[in-house]
């Protein structure tokens, strides 16, 4: 087999849908229906056309964002939307798609909508997205699993019918986030190009979260940034800053806080302050308090010189202040222990398009189990997803998608930087965020990955500093160079699995000694956020014997000795199973 990687053909690939300037830069805000706002969801089905492989920009020569998808000379298939396509059809070349993949739909905007803003917002495309209207470039946007979206009065027909067309490209290379590599390769039908990754799990893509259409008035309620601090005296504090476009003249600003019944707590006016609030109801994790999750209400009023309601918008609130030291992690001055999970967004059929059954059923699972965290390995989870978690009092690990990263160029360390912008501009708001991951299992073991991971740090401390900074370190604690610029020491580490195949009985002292190491060097909390075992489900091996379902339970079994031993020493913090659930890797031989 020949093997040739060709950065330079799929870098074009990738480029030619990233040649405008990057989406508004509005704000984040969810879109929700208010006396001042609509919305319409554009999920359904769509029409969808694959590249070929050996003609993959056939659809720009072609103009077939300026056509219906149903007219163009390709195979047409029908797509749900939100889903990945990999598996909705019998055809492997879909599933195994290297490349660009196209969907349009149409959608009427009604009449009354005229004299309005209105915008299209794409919860998630993986991973490049090129947005048509009309057959009219409206935006586009790289690093999938995040929101992006642009207002697009003046390209619509109000009253009328409109078209919409995606061109989505899952290439992956080496500055993308994750990375990836491309690969030339003979087969008995010639030469072609494979998708390579380190990562273990199936490089899903597609539109996988919800397309909204919705309004805004002219002015309006563009961004809301809020904190929140607890006093001495009995009083909670929450502080918030908003930003408006006012292009119809001066506006001012009603602030008012709300409980679950709806009674007003505290008010204020102007783009920022402070509410304060006496014997506030925290919110508290899952099993820490009878009733976890605890959410106010944070309506804010955009208002005419003459006092005209312009805009309406509320914005969920928890109280809750965060603080850690070098051997502890504290919810409202309580220290906090992590029970959990390393998790996937997959589910059979829909890879990882937004699925309400599966998430609920994840929810009352990790509650019936009596978790209370889990970390979104290994990129940024469905709005949806965070809002149940923020409801439910279950705390995350936000995670950006960078994966295995290494070979750190100028160009992965902005488009690293990037994501981390867009995942906390998206999550800045969430009490269930309670720390924010940079990576998963970099090569930290060089000098430039020191460096590397210095700067991606500071760049998230200069947009957050309310929460603490960690990474999943896989590498040795003697060879690493990245944590010197965390605030809680993660690590990953399969004993009696990957190390040691087999041998429980190294389990218990190994985990004491490496979390140890940890902390001796950094001297900052540590907790496990990997450790387990692979199972064949149904396979039953008594003594214990790899990969029965006897085996897994004893790999566990020995882990709890290793943390209730560490939790004495003061300075251990958390512990995190991989994984939740079962999720779809690549065609390899070394996993069920």
């Amino acid at each position: 087999m020949k093997r040739k990687i060709l950065p330079i053909y799929f870098s074009l690939l990738v480029q030619i849908l990233l040649l405008i300037p990057k989406h508004s830069k509005a704000g984040l805000l969810y879109p929700k229906a208010s006396e001042t706002r609509e919305t319409v969801s554009l999920d359904g089905i769509w029409n969808f056309v694959a590249s070929p492989l050996t003609d993959p920009l056939i659809g720009f020569r072609n103009y077939w964002y300026k056509r219906d998808l149903t007219t163009v000379d390709a195979d047409i298939h029908l797509m749900p939307v939100p889903s990945s396509y990999n598996d909705i059809t019998q055809n492997a070349a879909i599933r195994d798609l290297l490349g660009i993949a196209w969907y349009d739909r149409t959608f009427f905007v009604p009449k009354s909508w005229k004299g309005q803003r209105v915008w299209l917002r794409f919860s998630s495309v993986h991973y490049a997205a090129q947005i048509y209207v009309n057959g009219e470039l409206a935006m586009n946007h790289e690093v999938g699993h995040l929101p992006f979206q642009k207002e697009i009065t003046w390209l619509i027909g109000f009253g009328e019918e409109n078209r919409v067309t995606v061109a989505c490209d899952n290439t992956l290379l080496s500055n993308t986030v994750p990375q990836g590599t491309v690969t030339q390769v003979d087969t008995d039908n010639g030469t072609t190009y494979r998708q390579d990754y380190s990562f273990d799990f199936f490089n899903y893509a597609g539109i996988h979260r919800p397309v909204t259409l919705y309004t805004t008035p002219i002015s309006f309620i563009d961004d809301i940034t809020i904190n929140s601090t607890l006093g001495d005296n009995g009083y909670g504090y929450v502080s918030y800053n908003i930003s408006v476009v006012q292009p119809d003249g001066e506006t001012t600003l009603n602030i008012s806080l709300r409980d679950k019944d709806g009674i007003i707590v505290a008010i204020a006016e102007g783009k920022s302050g402070i509410l304060s609030v006496e014997y506030p109801r925290l919110w508290w994790p899952y099993l820490m308090d009878p009733e976890p999750g605890y959410l106010y209400t944070l309506r804010v009023e955009l208002l005419s010189p003459i006092g005209d309601v312009i805009d309406i918008y509320r914005q969920p609130v928890g109280i809750r202040t965060l603080t850690w030291t070098n051997t502890s992690f504290l919810i409202n001055y309580k220290p906090v222990y992590l029970h959990g999970f390393g998790r996937h967004e997959d589910a059979d059929i829909r890879g990882k398009g937004l699925d309400f059954p599966t998430i609920l059923r994840d929810y009352n699972l990790i509650k019936w189990v009596g978790a209370n965290a889990y970390r979104t390995s290994h990129y940024p989870y469905a709005d949806e997803i965070m809002d149940l978690a923020d409801k439910l009092g279950i705390m995350i690990i936000d995670e950006c998608p960078s994966v295995n990263t290494e070979l750190f160029s100028t160009s992965l360390l902005e488009n690293h930087k990037r994501s981390l912008t867009e995942l906390i501009s998206r999550d800045k708001n969430r009490p269930s965020v309670i720390a924010w991951s940079i990576a998963n299992e970099p090569r930290t073991q060089t000098y430039d990955s020191g460096i590397y991971f210095g700067k991606i740090a500071a760049h998230v401390r200069s947009l957050d500093l309310s929460r603490p900074i960690t990474i999943a370190l896989a590498r040795s604690v003697n060879e690493d160079y990245a944590g010197q610029h965390l605030d809680i020491i993660s690590f990953n580490r399969y004993n009696a699995w990957y190390q040691n195949s087999g041998r429980l009985d190294m389990i218990t002292k190994n985990v004491i000694k490496e979390a140890t190491a940890w902390h001796e060097k950094y001297k900052k909390p540590v907790l496990m956020s990997e450790y387990g075992a692979d199972t064949m489900e149904g396979l039953h091996i008594y003594p214990e014997f790899i990969w029965s379902e006897e085996f897994q339970v004893k790999l566990m079994s020995k882990h709890f000795e290793a943390f209730d031993a560490l939790r004495e020493t003061g300075f251990f913090i958390g512990e995190f199973i991989w994984n939740f659930a079962d999720f779809k890797t690549a065609q390899t031989f070394i996993r069920v």
